[in-house]
C-alpha cells in the first residue's frame, strides 16, 4: 500500500505455452473452468478470454456451457467406486480361502472328500425336460 491509500497492483504475465495447456486441459475435460480457476489463481475473465482466443471449439461467438459433474469429479467417483469393488474382492477371496481350509480341514480330521473328483460328470444343472 503506497502512502496515499492507494494499493500497488501486481500484474502478472503468463506465457502463451502456459495459455495454450490451461485450454487443452480444459478441453480435454480433465479440469473444468472452476477448478482451472483455483489451480492457477485466474479470473473468470481471463480463462474465458483465453478460451475463446486459443481454443479450437469454442469461439466468441459460442456460448460455453459446464455440466455440474467435470471429468474431474467423475473421475474422482470411478476412483472411490474402484476403492469399493477392490474392498468387496479382497472380502470375498478371503471368504474363499477360509472355505478352502474349513474343506481341507474336513478332509483330514474326518476323512470327508468334500471336493467333487474330475472324472465324474458334473451335474446339467436344472433342465428343462420335454413332455410328450
Amino acid at each position: 500500500m503506497l502512502k496515499t491509500g492507494k494499493q500497488v497492483r501486481h500484474y502478472r504475465r503468463f506465457s502463451e505455452d502456459l495459455k495454450l495447456k490451461i485450454v487443452h486441459e480444459y478441453e480435454s475435460g480433465q479440469f473444468s473452468a472452476a477448478d482451472l480457476k483455483t489451480i492457477y489463481d485466474i479470473s473468470d475473465s481471463l480463462l474465458y478470454e483465453w478460451i475463446y482466443k486459443y481454443s479450437k471449439y469454442n469461439k466468441k461467438s459460442i456460448q460455453v456451457v459446464e455440466m455440474k459433474d467435470s471429468q474431474a469429479e467423475k473421475i474422482r467417483r470411478m476412483e472411490a467406486r474402484i476403492k469399493e469393488l477392490e474392498r468387496v474382492v479382497g472380502q470375498k477371496q478371503m471368504n474363499i480361502d477360509y472355505l478352502e481350509k474349513m474343506i481341507e480341514l474336513a478332509k483330514e480330521h474326518y476323512n470327508i472328500d468334500i471336493k467333487k473328483n474330475s472324472d465324474i460328470p458334473l451335474c446339467g444343472g436344472s433342465k428343462t425336460t420335454e413332455e410328450n
